[in-house]
Formats: structure tokens, C-alpha cells, sequence
């Protein structure tokens, strides 16, 4: 039925670049054999939207072209018009890091943008968040449920009489125990709970619950200079579970006291830290969504703001792009420094970059995680690469940074609220309910038939570019309006209004005991 609704419209492809030999089509549910396209070509074989189709014959061990790259060789001979299905693709290698061209193509400043500002809350040490949390933090997974508990209670008791505070957050986690914590990787996870509790979201007002046996000490979670801001539940002066929870709620009063007096107030676009993400991507991601972010990346990076793109083995094949627009030598290096780690990290664990794509991203039309990582990169937009960050790090500078962290959806967002992030973008092609507590999450859908479908999900429909109904130009200052309007609470997300969050998720490539 999906093929003949198909077959009604006008066959529609999108080519990418001059030297591309394949085209993904655009149609919704694909396009049946026998399709004419305006230029002649005649499909052989039904292709699903989004996939392949070659536009010449390619004979076998042939360079596939898209993006103007290389996506890999031909296992045999293709025809034109012939589907180009991931099992017709033999993967290329991942470029060779040793020689990388660093800082060869670095863009020019791109012109200041002023004028654009949010509504934001600004915080003592100069830092602004997007909203008003009351964060507590977890020295160890066995609080987990005392906290769970405690903030349960927060929110029905003590919450409704500070309505300035937005919410109550707790950052639980399953780490802190039976863990190497000395090991050298173990900074990783520590340096990443420590910073998530100076996310600027949650105001500098600190508050950690411990067990008081654990291998992380919770001092090690509380800057230096900030005292009373730790209940330890093996506290001797605790008569039982109550008091537990009652000194919990004592220290959090304490804290959604001071939090109330926080307000909204004008502030310029360049105090926003904005993360860039993907998840669920498809073959219309590198096409609509993630040029659409790109171009609305550019004009944050132009209005003076932090801007920060992730996921290694999702720029892993693309790295070639990005060295040559490293600001300068050493923020080249540190790309690939990164690039080696976690090549060297997956083959402990005996796997590769190609372990990257899963079902979801092969159906959506992506053949391989090299197609993956070209669509994955037009999200960083047009500017210099200024900084890198390691997994966990915090933030101090403007611009477009690379903050290293996994393609996982939910290790990748907890690492960008370590970094400092206080909102985030998040592309997806196949649709994902993704959601975190600590900051809003704008979901932009790369075709509008997921939009559509997803009307009460779907933060922002990206898909008419596909069609032509938009240009990524229009389609980007439209993404970064909403952006500016998310952070300032005039329009809230969508998996805020359902209140659907995915858990803190560390990353711990240190052993476990």
C-alpha cells in the first residue's frame, strides 16, 4: 500500500555534491521500480526513502561516493537505478591519523552577530543558566534510593513554597563503590560528577549525599571552600531512616531558599553554553537537520556563545574535515589525541568505529558509520574549531568546541552537563523520546513525516528543506529563534511538558572491582 501512495508523487532524489554517484530518495515510504526521475534516471528495484539509489553504472571495488567523499566500495557491479544497500558496500578504512592535515583550512572570524539576547538566570561566578534546579548529588549508588526517596518528599513539601525553583534534581549514578578509583581512567567518572554539580542550571548551590564507606570520598565532590553542603547517612548522630531524610530536606530548604531569589533577567546570547547531539539519525540527518544545526550553530558561535558538538566514533571517519579547521596546531592535536584514545579504548574492548550504526541507522538508509560520521559532522556548523575537551571537562571558552564523549545518547548528554552545557539540541531521524532533567532538550526531526507523527514529541520540523519548502539558511535562523526561546522559558520543550528524563549515565573506561 506504502508503494503505491509512493508512486502517486513525484519522484524526488537529493545529490549532495558534483562528484557524488548516489542519491538518497526523498519520497515518503520510498519509491517503487519503474520510478522516473526528472533527469531520466529509471529505478530497477523499490528503494526505501532515504536510501540509495546509484546514478551510474559503479563497477565492482569502485569508489561510493557521497557527501563528495568516499562511503566505501562496491562488492560487486551496481547499475544505475539499482538499490545501494548497505550489504553492497564494502566499509573503508578510518583515516589515518598520522597524516592528518591540521589547521590548513581554518575559516575566517565570521562576522559578530549582535543584538540577541535570553532570559536566563545569571549566577555569582558570572556563568548564566537556562533554569532554576536545586541539584543533588550522589557520592555513591547506594543512595540512590534514599535519594529517590528525599527528593520525592522535596518536591511535594518543599518545592511549592519556592516557586522561583524550577525543580528538584537528583544525580544519582552507579558509581562510587567496588570501583578502581585510583586507577588512571577513574578521572573520567570523578571529574564528570564533580563538574555536574557546577552545571550553571543548578545555581553553585551544592548538596551531596553519602553513605560514608565508599571509595569516592564525597569531600572530593564539594569545591574547596564549601562546607555543610554533605549528609552522610552512617552519620552516628542519625536515630534511623527519618533523620536521615529529615537532615536531606533541612540542608535542601536551606539551599531552594536561596535558589528563589534567583530571577530571570536579560542577557546576552554569548552567555548560552548550547550542546549539539544526534540520535536515531537517519540518511536525511547529514541533509536537514544537521545543516539546519550547523547554520544556526554558526550564528551562536557569531553572537559570542559556547557551542559544543560530541560523539568520537560519529566524527571518528570524518576527522580529515575538522583537523584542517582547528583554530591552531594544538587544538588539531587535541582532536586527534582524542581520535587515538578512543581507537584504543575500543580495541580493548575488542571493537571497532563500525560497532557504531545500529538497525535503527542501517533502515533509516545509512550504510555504514563512514556515512554515519560525514552526516554527523555538518552539525558543527562553518566555523573554526577553538577548543577540545575530554570527556567530563568543563568548559572555559567560547565558540565551536569538540567535547569528547561517546555517540551513546545518554553518556554524551551527561558528559555535555559536566562540560557545562545548559541546553541542548538534539537531531533524530527514527524518533526517540530522549529527554534530561538538568536542561531542556529541543528534538528537531530530520523528515516531516516523523514530525507529523511525532506531534507531541517533536520539538522542530527540519524536513522541509528535504522538499524544498525551505532553505537550511531559513530553517537554521527559525532553530536558533526557538533556541533562544527555550532558554528563556518562553517555550518549553516537549519531553518537559511529559516530563520525560533518561537517567545520568558515567562514563567509566577505568575497572571495576
Amino acid at each position: 500500500m506504502d508503494q503505491d501512495v509512493a508512486a502517486k508523487e513525484q519522484p524526488r532524489y537529493i545529490k549532495l555534491n558534483e562528484r557524488d554517484n548516489v542519491a538518497i530518495v526523498v519520497n515518503d515510504f520510498g519509491l517503487p521500480a519503474g520510478s522516473r526521475f526528472a533527469c531520466g534516471l529509471t529505478l530497477r528495484a523499490f528503494v526505501p526513502q532515504g536510501h540509495k539509489t546509484a546514478l551510474v553504472d559503479i563497477g565492482q571495488d569502485q569508489p561510493i561516493i557521497r557527501y563528495g567523499e568516499v562511503i566505501g566500495y562496491a562488492l560487486s557491479p551496481i547499475l544505475a537505478g539499482e538499490w545501494v544497500d548497505e550489504a553492497r558496500i564494502r566499509m573503508p578504512e578510518a583515516p589515518d591519523l598520522d597524516k592528518l592535515e591540521i589547521s590548513t583550512a581554518v575559516p575566517a572570524p565570521l562576522p559578530p552577530l549582535e543584538g540577541f539576547t535570553f532570559e536566563g538566570f545569571r549566577n555569582p561566578d558570572g556563568s548564566v543558566g537556562t533554569r532554576n534546579i536545586l541539584g543533588i548529588s550522589s557520592s555513591v549508588q547506594c543512595v540512590k534510593g534514599t535519594m529517590e526517596y528525599a527528593v520525592k518528599r522535596i518536591r511535594a513539601e518543599l518545592l511549592p513554597k519556592y516557586p522561583n525553583v524550577d525543580d528538584v534534581v537528583p544525580l544519582t549514578h552507579a558509581y562510587g563503590c567496588g570501583v578502581a578509583i585510583n586507577a588512571p581512567d577513574a578521572v573520567i567518572p570523578i571529574r564528570t560528577l564533580q563538574n555536574l554539580a557546577l552545571n550553571p542550571n543548578f545555581g553553585g548551590e551544592i548538596l551531596v549525599i553519602s553513605l560514608g564507606c565508599e571509595k569516592l570520598a564525597p569531600e572530593r565532590l564539594v569545591p574547596e571552600g564549601v562546607s555543610d553542603a554533605i549528609v552522610r547517612m552512617q552519620d552516628e548522630a542519625f536515630d534511623g531512616f527519618g533523620a536521615i531524610v529529615d537532615a536531606i530536606m533541612t540542608q535542601a530548604e536551606a539551599r531552594l531558599k536561596i535558589l528563589n531569589k534567583r530571577t530571570r533577567e536579560t542577557c546576552p546570547a554569548a552567555d548560552l553554553v548550547i550542546g549539539l547531539q544526534c540520535g536515531g539519525s537517519d540518511a536525511f540527518s547529514g541533509v536537514t537537520a544537521n545543516p539546519a544545526l550547523g547554520f544556526a550553530a554558526d550564528l551562536l558561535v557569531r553572537a559570542g556563545a559556547t557551542v559544543m558538538f560530541s560523539e568520537v566514533t560519529e566524527v571518528r571517519d570524518a576527522i580529515q574535515l575538522l583537523t584542517r579547521r582547528a583554530i591552531n596546531e594544538d587544538v588539531g592535536r587535541a582532536l586527534v589525541r582524542e581520535m587515538a584514545w578512543y581507537d584504543s579504548y575500543l580495541a580493548r574492548g575488542g571493537a571497532d568505529r563500525s560497532a557504531n550504526t545500529t538497525p535503527g541507522n542501517k533502515k533509516g538508509g545509512l550504510a555504514n558509520i563512514v556515512e554515519k560520521s560525514l552526516g554527523s559532522i555538518v552539525k558543527s556548523g562553518s566555523s573554526a574549531i577553538t577548543g577540545v575537551l575530554s570527556p567530563g571537562q568543563k568548559a572555559t571558552q567560547k565558540g565551536m568546541l569538540f567535547a569528547a564523549t561517546p555517540a551513546s545518547d545518554f553518556i554524551c548528554g551527561t558528559l555535555q552537563l559536566a562540560s557545562g552545557m545548559t541546553l541542548q539540541v538534539f537531531t533524530t531521524g527514527r524518533g526517540t523520546p530522549y529527554g534530561l532533567a538538568a536542561a531542556p532538550v529541543i528534538k528537531v526531526a530530520t523528515r516531516t513525516e516523523l514530525a507529523r507523527r511525532w506531534k507531541d514529541l517533536i520539538d522542530f520540523d527540519a524536513g522541509g528543506i528535504a522538499t524544498g519548502a525551505k532553505t537550511i539558511e531559513q530553517t537554521g535562523w527559525d532553530l536558533f529563534r526557538l533556541i533562544l526561546d527555550v532558554a528563556s522559558g518562553r517555550t518549553k520543550p516537549w519531553s518537559d511538558r511529559w516530563g520525560i528524563h533518561n537517567d545520568l549515565t558515567l562514563f567509566n573506561p577505568a575497572p571495576v572491582t
